[in-house]
């Protein structure tokens, strides 16, 4: 059985799928591996002819989501950014018909997303952010060997073909233990989607309208987003929020050493700045001690909530996965959870983690791709850098941020709940710096033959 059907054993729906899988690229629904290998290509279109001919060679093998369940060997996921859809040739009513954000672009978007300070554009890598990043395509796979298999497919498509210039090639994989860049198991909670064929996990709570996720269906309001036309081009498609950043591993565990005396001390600070054990281990249901049984355990991490943690006793209020994914904490402001939710397809990059690394010279290559995905990607990640990423003031933690992936001002600062008195943990940093970012359209099956046959 495959780490996919694993996950989600038991939980098939006797409903037969309402969302047309077969239009929908893998990536929207198909699970990432575990562990997982993998590479991300950006391309830059020299000429539109070449452009949407490139696209009509990529089709056959970008993967859809028909039984995403059981499929999830290896698979080509594919994206288009507004410049790239403009250097294809679409026409100006349909270039005119995405949404604004996406049509300035991340970069562009700064002040919005709060990008600033290390995290400002004009300190990002090349090409990002300069508008030539036309293409991003991304291979996941399950093993090395299924790795090299789907990324040889995708070279042969690229390869001595004229009219496309490759910008990027950036491999990705697990780590050891399936870590991710700062030694933590990560991409558990997932939100559930309506229509998808599968019944909600433990803890995921109750299935999130497909329109939420994927143009052309109803979402939490009752009505479908409006989509990019014709109709064909925009329906079964969605939004990807790209972003590149670099982990500076030695700034975290100097942190920890600061603030810990023994590894058990600094242990549970780790663990209380994501709201997880490494193991993935939920506080809540593993405040004392890290359970690795429990991380593993997809019908068992994820099942909570905070109504017996009211308090942040055992995960602070303002840790990372509870700012990500609130569940029933009471906001200071009056905020529907489950329109702010986003499909998550994080990968890591570079060296694994290295618990013993405390030099000041962070500029290994090591890292995180964060891929959002959403049908409102650009009003959502804009939410949640303003609200409850880059501020705090919406659970009440002043002008605390993320612990992991905010912004941090100078003397920043953590509030840990404890009995009888809170502590608070000065001197925390920018653990990840951001270096670069794309917004992507993700067309369906049919919206990238469309493409490809522009005249």
């Amino acid at each position: 059985m495959s780490p996919v059907e694993e996950s989600v054993r038991g939980s098939l729906s006797t409903q037969v799928p309402t969302l047309e899988l077969h239009e929908i690229q893998a990536t929207v629904l198909r699970l990432r591996p575990a562990p997982y290998f993998g590479t991300h290509l950006l391309f830059r279109v020299d000429d539109a002819a070449s452009g949407r001919k490139f696209l009509t060679r990529l089709a056959p093998h970008v993967d859809t989501a028909a039984d995403w369940w059981k499929a999830d060997d290896a698979w080509l996921a594919l994206g288009i950014s507004y410049a790239g859809l403009k250097a294809i040739g679409l026409p100006g009513d349909s270039l005119e018909s995405f949404p604004e954000a996406f049509r300035a672009g991340m970069a562009a978007r700064a002040e919005q997303l709060g990008d600033r300070g290390v995290n400002d554009p004009k300190n990002w890598d090349l090409p990002y952010g300069k508008g030539e990043v036309h293409i991003g395509l991304s291979a996941f796979s399950n093993s090395e060997e299924n790795w090299r298999r789907i990324l040889g497919i995708a070279r042969q498509q690229f390869e001595g073909f004229s009219g496309v210039s490759v910008l990027v090639m950036q491999d990705f994989g697990a780590q050891p233990g399936d870590l991710n860049s700062l030694g933590y198991k990560d991409g558990i909670d997932q939100p559930a989607i309506e229509g998808s064929g599968v019944e909600p996990l433990p803890g995921q709570g109750q299935a999130i309208k497909a329109g939420e996720f994927i143009l052309g269906y109803p979402g939490e309001s009752g009505v479908p987003l409006p989509m990019p036309q014709p109709d064909i081009l925009g329906r079964n498609g969605t939004y990807i929020g790209f972003r590149k950043y670099q982990t500076r591993v030695g700034a975290f565990n100097r942190f920890l050493q600061a603030h810990g005396t023994t590894d058990e001390e600094r242990e549970l600070l780790a663990a209380k700045l994501v709201g997880r054990w490494r193991s993935g281990a939920p506080l809540t249901l593993a405040p004392d001690a890290d359970n690795p049984a429990l991380g593993r355990d997809p019908q068992r991490n994820n099942d909570f909530n905070y109504a017996n943690d009211l308090r942040g006793l055992k995960a602070p209020l303002g840790c990372h996965i509870r700012r990500m994914n609130p569940r029933d904490t009471a906001l200071s402001r009056l905020t529907d959870v489950k329109i702010h939710r986003i499909i998550r397809r994080g990968t890591t990059y570079g060296a694994p983690y290295d618990p013993n690394t405390l030099s000041d010279d962070d500029t290994v290559p090591r890292g995180a791709f964060f891929m959002f995905i959403s049908a409102k990607a650009m009003a959502t990640i804009e939410f949640l850098q303003q609200e409850w990423i880059n501020d705090g003031n919406f659970i009440g933690a002043g002008d605390e941020h993320d612990p992991i992936v905010g912004l941090q001002d100078d003397e920043a600062t953590f509030t840990i709940p404890k009995e009888p008195v809170r502590r608070r943990v000065h001197g925390i940093e920018t653990f990840n710096v951001l270096r670069g970012g794309e917004y992507f359209f993700m067309p369906s099956l049919s919206a990238l033959k469309w493409l490809g046959e522009l005249r």
